[in-house]
């Protein structure tokens, strides 16, 4: 079966560099962006017809280099940074010993964003805006409660408090 996880990041074509400006708050905030700017340059069809297109690239364009434009934080220890080192502590959870009880609730989270995709692809297909804005919601929320899950997972792994300030990206010992 293929891991979700990791194709997505291998789609996004993320390397050790990315995922250090990745953890600028400043990247992980704006990240939020990117479905809704898919969406609306989709939805926009219905009022610009094909100059939509060049919409969608644009957004396509924002959604790969929101990781890479932002500088490498001073500080790892915001909730946002842990985010981005707990996610990558999850992506490499063949080399860590990750408790089951976060990997289950993140497999949960993101099989309940995934649920979303259904409103939202059909308030696109019949220009349906709340069936559109209930798709977002329905993908955004369970997606930020799996960030904090990432933040947990950081957090328990390294045996640091979130908040408290880091001045490297601290990462678990591997598994031997």
């Amino acid at each position: 079966m293929t891991d979700i996880y990791r194709a997505a990041e291998r789609l996004m074509g993320m390397q050790d560099a990315d995922w250090q400006r990745h953890a600028n708050p400043l990247s992980v905030w704006s990240r939020f962006t990117c479905l809704p700017l898919l969406t609306f340059a989709i939805y926009a069809r219905q009022w610009i017809g094909w100059w939509s297109l060049p919409l969608f690239m644009l957004a396509c364009l924002w959604t790969w280099a929101n990781p890479r434009v932002f500088p490498v934080p001073s500080d790892f220890g915001s909730w946002a940074s842990r985010t981005t080192l707990g996610e990558r502590i999850f992506l490499a959870r063949d080399r860590y010993d990750i408790p089951d009880h976060h990997i289950r609730a993140s497999h949960v989270l993101t099989s309940l964003s995934a649920l979303g995709l259904a409103p939202l692809a059909y308030g696109l297909i019949v220009l349906d805006p709340y069936a559109v804005l209930a798709g977002l919601v329905a993908i955004i929320l369970p997606k930020l409660w799996f960030c904090d899950r990432m933040v947990w997972i950081h957090a328990e792994m390294t045996g640091t408090t979130p908040g408290t300030p880091l001045s490297t990206p601290l990462m678990p010992p591997e598994r031997t």
